[in-house]
């Protein structure tokens, strides 16, 4: 299994004016809950899931900027799924991802 390039993500992150709040297995979860981004197994990309209950307006200027920085780094962040939060018990969250890739953005 491969070390995945966190401290690259960091960087293109907090170059595009966000900051990661926490990072699981594949996925690093930002400051806010518009959008996560998730690993795959191309090192050098990186999925872009949005939250279902975001607002498409409001999000769009700041994963074209994300995946503007990731470019310049090298990386490419691309378009993933919906997904859906919710508390599944006092210290964990559930987090549904949609069947079908996003087309939204």
């Amino acid at each position: 299994m491969s070390l995945k390039p966190l401290g690259i993500v960091t960087e293109i992150v907090e170059a595009a004016g966000m900051g990661i709040s926490y990072a699981y297995e594949d996925l690093v979860f930002l400051e806010h809950n518009a959008f996560l981004l998730q690993f795959t197994a191309n090192d050098k990309e990186l999925l872009i899931h949005t939250n279902s209950e975001a607002e498409e307006s409001e999000i769009k200027d700041s994963i074209a900027r994300l995946k503007n920085v990731a470019l310049d780094h090298g990386m490419i962040f691309s378009d993933g799924s919906q997904y859906t939060l919710t508390q599944a018990d006092d210290d964990n969250i559930r987090i549904e991802f949609s069947q079908s890739s996003s087309s939204r953005l």
